[in-house]
């Protein structure tokens, strides 16, 4: 058989979501012929989907790595960087292989596995522990790192730490931050555990690391290149997020996108420079600068910009079942690599839709930012337009509905959202089921389908909701079937029919990135 096919029926088993035996699809994934001819190929379109350790040199890399391709017999296969590390091995220092977008796995299944994934990234460990960890996906922690093991190769403790040695090199290469303030900024607990990982993970000394550095930075602020998956439109998630954006929190212009973070330890921004990458099956790399208030919240901040930018999404898998469709096809093969957007806060994502219900873009972002400034909070910001922070769910819960700009109804179902948010009937960050968390959110008065459909989408990054009562979305499907004579089958795009929901809103979305004085973008049908 030749090298494509097996890389093809490789890629047809590891992007299978519907399958519900995560474990079998696991092991057909890392079946060592299989992962070896991906490697003999150097297909870029694996890294970070699986690792490559070669026992020769103790060195782990990733499938693509330029380096010459060791024998079978040589090289054993890991579903993480997490499992190389606890097996022994080291990162390469050629390839980077903890640099690459995380796999598109913990999106796509969002099993217990890929929720965990998520909050590790966003340093939940570090901040609350296993038993945090445990708690937030609903199992004891020693049923959860069996689970782990099982699937990533590697427990709760070792992943957590995976994440704080790559933030770490990033950093001490990137920044002229000194060496204590890139351990805690990190996650690490003390400096001596910090270069006892470093030297252990990368070979290298802090010091020694320090030497590859490529650019500096001011403290406080820290420059990095987040990967992401080619193509990537990034100009559309640019004219999308422009399109969206709340006045205090967001502000845009050509080429870039800044808005305020509230993280665990205080306030920060970010500053992203999004373009379009046209390459496929690569890594391009998003320029993003964050200004933060505590440098231990570095890791969260780039864990909830990469949720913003669906940066672990696979657009050849998404783009090949789509492209096809009589009706959709045109669409997708004009963007390539079109993303959802996704969230930097859930509870945010959820608020801003319940203010949107029923109004104009224009309409939801003047109330919203009516809102900010009546109850976000004020942070000095070097970025001009950046003045608040958005509402947190509790000071929004305490909140006299009739207070709010928007009808009474609407104030009331915005309240008592804020109100299951605070009190944690409803958390929507990544670690609970999404069917748990719609079944919530419905239970809720004034939240219908077409709310917790959106919610999922962007909040739990739910890569398969279509919105089926979206007066847009209707009237786009009546002009596209009117046009190509097919009608048009949401069903044929399962299971990314998120995506094909941006194709059709994509198509009424501005072409500059600042937000038009007039939009006339509808909202669906009242709910209740």
């Amino acid at each position: 058989m030749s090298d494509s096919r097996w890389i093809a029926g490789l890629a047809s088993v590891r992007l299978d979501p519907v399958s519900t035996a995560r474990t079998a699809r696991r092991m057909t994934l890392l079946d060592p012929e299989s992962c070896y001819r991906a490697v003999k190929s150097r297909d870029r379109r694996f890294d970070g989907v699986f690792y490559t350790a070669v026992r020769s040199t103790g060195i782990y890399c990733r499938p693509s790595c330029p380096a010459r391709t060791p024998a079978l017999t040589g090289v054993t296969f890991h579903p993480t960087a997490a499992a190389a590390q606890a097996a022994g091995y080291r990162a390469c220092k050629r390839c980077l292989p903890d640099a690459t977008p995380g796999s598109p796995d913990w999106d796509v299944a969002a099993d217990v596995a890929g929720r965990a994934m998520r909050l590790i990234s966003d340093g939940l460990v570090d901040r609350e522990g296993v038993e945090g960890l445990a708690r937030r996906v609903g199992y004891t922690p020693r049923h959860l790192g069996r689970l782990l093991v099982q699937e990533l190769g590697a427990g709760p403790l070792a992943l957590a730490r995976a994440r704080r040695a790559q933030t770490a090199r990033v950093l001490v290469e990137t920044t002229d931050m000194p060496l204590s303030d890139v351990a805690f900024a990190a996650g690490f607990s003390s400096i001596r555990q910090f270069n006892e990982t470093v030297r252990e993970v990368y070979a290298l000394s802090p010091t020694d690391l320090r030497g590859r550095r490529t650019r500096s930075t001011a403290r406080g602020t820290v420059s990095l290149r987040l990967a992401v998956r080619t193509p990537f439109a990034g100009r559309r998630m640019l004219d999308f997020l422009a399109h969206h954006l709340v006045p205090g929190v967001e502000v845009a212009g050509p080429g870039w996108y800044a808005r305020t973070l509230d993280l665990p330890h205080g306030p920060g921004t970010v500053r992203l420079e999004l373009a379009d990458a046209a390459s496929v099956g690569e890594t391009a790399f998003v320029p993003a600068e964050f200004s933060l208030h505590d440098l231990r919240d570095t890791a969260a901040a780039v864990e909830r910009v990469r949720r913003l930018l669906d940066a672990d999404c696979d657009p050849v898998a998404v783009d090949d079942h789509l492209a096809d469709d009589a009706v959709l096809g045109h669409l997708v093969r004009a963007t390539p690599g079109l993303r959802v957007p996704g969230q930097v806060d859930g509870d945010e994502t959820a608020v801003r839709t319940v203010v949107g219900q029923q109004v104009s873009v224009t309409g939801a972002r003047t109330v919203t930012g009516r809102i900010v400034v009546a109850h976000g909070r004020r942070v000095e910001t070097d970025v001009p337009g950046l003045t608040h922070l958005f509402p947190d769910a509790v000071t929004l819960a305490r909140v006299d509905p009739e207070s709010l700009p928007m009808p009474c109804a609407r104030g009331r179902a915005l309240v008592g959202l804020a109100g299951a948010l605070a009190a944690g009937t409803v958390a929507l960050d990544r670690g609970p089921d999404r069917d748990d968390v719609r079944r919530a959110l419905l239970d809720l008065p004034g939240i219908g389908p077409w709310t917790a459909d959106y919610v999922a989408m962007r909040a739990l990054g739910h890569p398969d909701v279509f919105l089926p009562t979206d007066l847009a979305v209707r009237g786009v499907l009546r002009g596209l079937a009117g046009d190509t004579g097919e009608p048009a089958d949401p069903e044929r795009w399962s299971p990314w029919r998120s995506y094909a929901l941006m194709h059709l809103w994509n198509t009424l979305m501005p072409d500059t990135p600042a937000p038009p004085p007039s939009s006339t973008s509808r909202r669906p049908q009242k709910e209740s």
